[in-house]
This record gives C-alpha cells, structure tokens and sequence, in this order.
C-alpha cells in the first residue's frame, strides 16, 4: 500500500521528535559549577544557565560560590590527591593561574578544540588556555585596560580630551606635573607593591615574565625593562599618590585625590558609583611605552570556564558553554549593562550594548572603546609561575624610585625570581 505525502510528513515529524527526546534525555543533569563573586561570575553563571535551561528544561545548575582562594585551594587539593569525584563539572580559572593547572595536572580538563569555534574569540584569551596546540577553556571576561581621567581637572590644567588619546607613558608623566602644578592634584594612585602596573605595560609591549617556550624571561625582556624605567620615572616625578591596598588605590581615584587611573574595565563600575562625578570622567586607550612594538593596549585580569575531564556530565557541560559562551551574543550585551562584563567574544561588540553613549562619561561610547582595544591586546604565555614572579618584581620595584639602575634591579629580579619557581 503506498504512503501518502502526508502520512510521510507525520512520520518524518515523529522520528525526529525522537530524535529531539533522546538527545534531551542524555542532556537531563544537573551541572554544577565552581566561582567567586556573588555579584559577576555567579550572578552571570546563573543566567548562562537560566538561558540555557530555557530551551532545555531537562538541565538544571548548581552555581556554588566561594571565595576566589577557597576554589584554587579545592581545585588544587582534588587534583593532587586525584580525588575527582569531589570537583565540580565546570570551574572558573583566573587567567593568569591558567598554564599552572593545565600544565600542572594534564588530562583533568577537557579538551574543547574540536567541540568550541574559537575564531571569534580575543586571540590573547585562547593563547592562554592553549598547551600543544589543544585548547581547553571557554574564554569569558577580559581585563582589557584603559585610562579613565578627570575631564574637569585636566581642563583646569590646559588640556582638552584630544590631549589625552593615544599618548605615551612619558607624555602622561609631562601631563601629570602640569595638573599637579595647577591643580594640586596628582596624576595617580600607586602602591609600589603591586605588580599590576607592570603586567599593563609590559603585555601592552607583546612581552611577559616568560618566553613563548615558558622560560623565564628579566634580563633581556626589553618590556619589563621599559615598565621599570618607566614606573621610576613615575615615582621620581611624584605625580602619584602613595597607596598600600585595593581600598587605599580605590580611594585615591573614587575621592578625587587624583586625576586617572590606568586599569582594567571592570573597574568602570566603581567609577561610575561615584554619583557626584557624573559628567567629569573620560575615556582614553592606555598609554604606550616608548619601545619597539610597544601598543595602546594591554590587559589586567580576567578568568575563562574550564570542563573537567572527569565530570559525568561534561558532553552537556560542553554543549551548555558552547551554546551559550561561543554564540548568544544578546547574553554579551545583558551581562555588560547589567553587571559590567567585557566578554571576549568578538561578535557581541556589534550589539546595541556596546555602541551605546554613556551620560556618566559625557556620552562617550565607552563600551564601544574598550571592545575595539580587546582586538589590539597582545598575546603573551603567561607561564606557570607569574604570581611567584609578580613577589620578585615589587620585592625590587622601589628602588626604581631612588635612582636605581634598571640593569641591577633586573638581575635582583631574576635571581629572586629563579629561586622562587625552583
């Protein structure tokens, strides 16, 4: 007997509601994730899944949070005592700490080469999850740097917002003794025993404390040694004000103590808190050190998703980033106005998120900038051992103040530094 076209139809629409059955059915978990900060990478985590589970009601999240020490030290205890079955399905890895674990504990996490499209990431973010040439994580925020400055203050001082684009370090010193001489005010905060600075600069220049190989790299590393001079300079000057803290540098700025601030975006939300101050701040790429390949753009910070190896529900773990990392570019533009989230996924620069014009700025699209500077970051191996490195430089960094030459103070470095990672 012949089947009609449209007992074929019938049929072809149950087999594939099977098909679409049995798919969810090997999706129906619950996938429990590991992160810090109950107000962006929870909060965030949360409506990943929330998003995901929408089309996929079989799935369910368990967003667990817990201070960003206590996931590094679980992490590393499960790992070294192979005590898998206590780690979660997906955890958040600073980037810096990234070539640690994935070096440190290889074949814990899975390998996402063939199942993520990472042509539309921030190429220094996959670099840094990549070991022989296989990439492991699901890139997610950037630290992409800028310089916020006192619009008000640098005009008392003689300077238009023009002044302030695509300058070098040694022209913001210049600028910076102008606005303290007529303003009172210093150019910026500074704690000497934070590396910060020197990360910006130096992978502003495309080099690190490593070579692409993971040897250590002082001596001869043109940009750390330009990031010293440069961080002399600065303190010799005096344009900085002292800090000793996170809340001491926050306070310098978020007061009014001083006129920039060079770090990562996610400190536009702090900015932006400061009420009073709407109107007086503007955007400026971060200036660039006076050296060959030196660039106006650099990064500070920043964590990528990671899928253990062990888990029992990796495929979905898989899938869940996949769908939702790599390809919702309208969750891009909700985390951004919501939480202040810079991802890396390049396509979700071109959402209405990102070219909108900020009040508290002046109508700057400041979004919009930051994005274009994520493309421009260079990628450098962030190596095994950068916090350990990060001890050597700020343990020699204060002498840069005192007329120190940079040659001794790159030798003090180096020989701290080799008898740290031993």
């Amino acid at each position: 007997m012949a089947i009609s076209p449209i007992m074929k139809r019938i049929a072809t629409a149950a087999l594939a509601s099977v098909s679409v059955l049995t798919a969810t059915a090997a999706f129906a978990g619950e996938i429990t994730i590991w992160c810090w900060d109950p107000n962006f990478n929870v909060a965030i985590m949360k409506e990943a899944g929330a998003r995901y589970t929408a089309k996929h009601p079989e799935t369910t999240f368990n967003v667990v949070d817990f201070a960003k020490a206590d996931v590094e030290q679980k992490l590393q205890t499960a790992l070294s005592s192979g005590a898998t079955d206590t780690l979660p399905d997906i955890v958040l890895i600073e980037d810096y700490g990234a070539q640690k674990y994935l070096q440190s504990f290889p074949g814990s996490f899975a390998a996402l080469s063939d199942k993520i499209d990472y042509s539309g990431f921030a190429p220094y973010k996959v670099q840094l999850m990549t070991v022989d040439d296989k990439v492991y994580g699901m890139p997610f925020d950037s630290g992409v740097t800028g310089m916020y400055y006192r619009k008000d203050y640098l005009e008392q001082a003689g300077f238009k917002p023009e002044d302030m684009q695509n300058i070098t370090w040694d022209r913001f010193i210049e600028i910076g003794k102008e606005v303290e001489a007529k303003t009172g005010h210093k150019m910026m905060g500074f704690d000497p025993n934070d590396a910060g600075l020197t990360r910006i600069m130096m992978q502003s220049a495309g080099e690190w404390y490593f070579d692409n190989d993971g040897n250590l790299n002082i001596e001869k590393n043109a940009a750390l040694k330009a990031a010293l001079e440069t961080q002399g300079k600065i303190m010799q000057a005096g344009i900085f004000k002292p800090t000793a803290g996170w809340n001491e540098w926050l306070a310098s700025f978020t007061s009014g103590d001083v006129a920039a601030v060079v770090t990562g975006v996610w400190i536009t939300g702090t900015v932006k808190a400061q009420a009073d101050q709407s109107g007086k701040w503007g955007v400026a790429a971060t200036p660039k050190l006076s050296i060959e390949g030196a660039t106006s753009a650099s990064n500070l910070g920043g964590s990528s998703w990671y899928v253990l190896e062990s888990s029992k529900e990796k495929d979905e773990a898989i899938d869940f980033l996949n769908e939702v990392y790599a390809k919702d570019t309208e969750f891009y533009q909700k985390i951004l106005t919501e939480r202040g989230a810079v991802g890396s996924l390049m396509a979700a620069r071109e959402g209405s998120a990102y070219g909108a014009e900020d009040p508290f700025f002046g109508g700057e699209k400041v979004w919009q900038k930051f994005s274009d500077w994520l493309a421009q970051i260079p990628a450098v191996n962030y190596g095994i051992f950068t916090n350990e490195v990060d001890t050597a430089v700020t343990a020699n960094l204060g002498s840069m103040g005192k007329g120190a030459k940079v040659e001794d103070v790159l030798k003090a470095i180096q020989s701290q530094a080799e008898g740290q990672i031993q």
